[in-house]
């Protein structure tokens, strides 16, 4: 059995070394709990263990951002990496939707404006592009020479908020995830994304729902003629009961909704049930027109933690051993987590209608799958029909088959990459000593 150690790594930010670091534990770790954002955050995801070495892309900041509203909670700019593709892929244009969670409650974003998930001001001013924005063609064989950009995520809902004023009950929050979208399209429309030849949509978690939610949009801002798809990388958030029958992930979505004003997105969801319920890709992908590839696993861990079993809903810690560990479930847990893969699949009902959308449902326990190597596309990449995702999405976009991969039930698929947390550390606090691991 394959092992492989890796460090989840909370960034520095100097602006916490200048407050203590004892004031950088209260606010990460409050900031976690309060905003339920991932531990597990795509670009601090375990990297690959090719020995290339992916470039280094540097953050621009997004221009007249505070002309056009369009700011970080903290009032920031908005930003966004772009590095430019060459050869056959010039004209070809791939964007990603960071991920990492929502705030729920003027407490919780007003801590998250404490990070890079709330201000470009604590943002690297360069990162290194893995996985589907990799330009290694070893390690992103469809799309390693396109111009890719990531675009960050520091708006706390999803790309979809939208409020005027900016003091909330004598806070100063910036609610403009909205007008972030716009003007990033606008800038990039005018930095060559208007003359592609091809473009993709891709996000991962909480930037897959935002691809749900714009995936029309970015169809709608290129001509006719150009081959315009999105993928949804572990965005499929499910509307079901957790394990003493709350509606938890509706409760957060709730909270989120109304204090960012995203139902005006939804105005016609919002006439025939809750607004939080129109939050939900179940409810977002019925009036989809622009084909979509959803890649989610049906054992999804941020899901399980988060949604299936929730701290609140299990004071005991019953299920943490479980959540650490899929392998450390026991039968009636198990029985649970079959439960849960049915109702991702009977919300995937409208998909399999779409006869130009493609899925990969894998049956592995992980979070978000585009973004690393080894789980895009390595030799030991976990596998579907004998294709990698990497493969899979290519033959879908280019369409050179029909994909619509639903793996067997865990355990058996024998070429997953599982999550392991080594410490219950991580899981409550998410700080960087802790461990986690891959295994296969």
């Amino acid at each position: 059995m394959a092992v492989h150690r890796l460090r989840l790594w909370w960034r520095r930010r100097r602006p916490y070394a200048a407050a203590g670091a004892a004031g950088a534990f209260v606010v990460v770790s409050a900031a976690l709990v309060l905003t339920l954002s991932s531990w597990l955050r795509e670009d601090e995801a375990p990297r690959s263990f090719s020995s290339d070495s992916a470039d280094l892309v540097d953050l621009t900041l997004l221009k007249n951002a505070k002309e056009k509203g369009a700011l970080c909670l903290d009032g920031s700019p908005a930003g966004y990496h772009l590095q430019r593709g060459f050869g056959s892929g010039s004209n070809s244009w791939l964007l990603h939707l960071e991920g990492g969670g929502w705030c729920r409650s003027l407490q919780s974003c007003a801590l998250r404006k404490l990070t890079a998930l709330g201000s470009s001001n604590y943002m690297e001013r360069q990162i290194a592009f893995h996985g589907i924005l990799s330009n290694i063609q070893s390690q992103n064989p469809d799309f390693y020479n396109w111009n890719k950009v990531k675009i960050r995520y520091c708006d706390g809902a999803s790309f979809s908020g939208d409020v005027e004023n900016e003091l909330q009950n004598g806070t100063t929050l910036f609610f403009r995830g909205q007008r972030i979208w716009e003007a990033i399209m606008d800038e990039l429309l005018g930095e060559g994304l208007a003359e592609a030849k091809q473009a993709f949509l891709t996000g991962c978690s909480s930037g897959g729902l935002a691809t749900y939610v714009h995936c029309d949009n970015f169809r709608a801002l290129l001509p006719k003629d150009v081959t315009v798809k999105c993928l949804a990388d572990g965005g499929f958030f499910l509307d079901v009961n957790d394990i003493i029958g709350k509606r938890s992930m509706r409760s957060l979505y709730d909270d989120v909704v109304h204090l960012q004003e995203v139902g005006k997105r939804f105005p016609n969801c919002i006439s025939v049930m809750e607004p939080a319920q129109c939050f939900f890709p179940q409810e977002i992908v019925k009036n989809m027109k622009t084909p979509t590839f959803i890649l989610n696993s049906a054992y999804d861990a941020w899901q399980i933690q988060h949604v299936l079993a929730p701290n609140a809903s299990d004071p005991q810690d019953s299920w943490l051993s479980c959540k650490l560990d899929i392998n450390k479930c026991n039968s009636s847990q198990i029985e649970i987590l079959q439960g849960f893969r049915e109702d991702l699949l009977d919300a995937l009902s409208e998909v399999k209608k779409k006869r130009e959308w493609g899925m990969f449902i894998d049956s592995c326990f992980v979070h978000c799958q585009t973004s690393t190597n080894i789980t895009w596309h390595s030799p030991s990449s976990p596998r579907l029909n004998d294709k990698t995702i990497a493969e899979a999405v290519g033959d879908w976009y280019f369409e050179r088959r029909v994909v619509k991969e639903i793996d067997c039930p865990f355990p058996c698929n024998p070429t997953c990459h599982n999550l392991v947390f080594v410490s219950p550390t991580i899981y409550k606090t998410g700080l960087s000593s802790s461990v986690i691991r891959f295994i296969r």
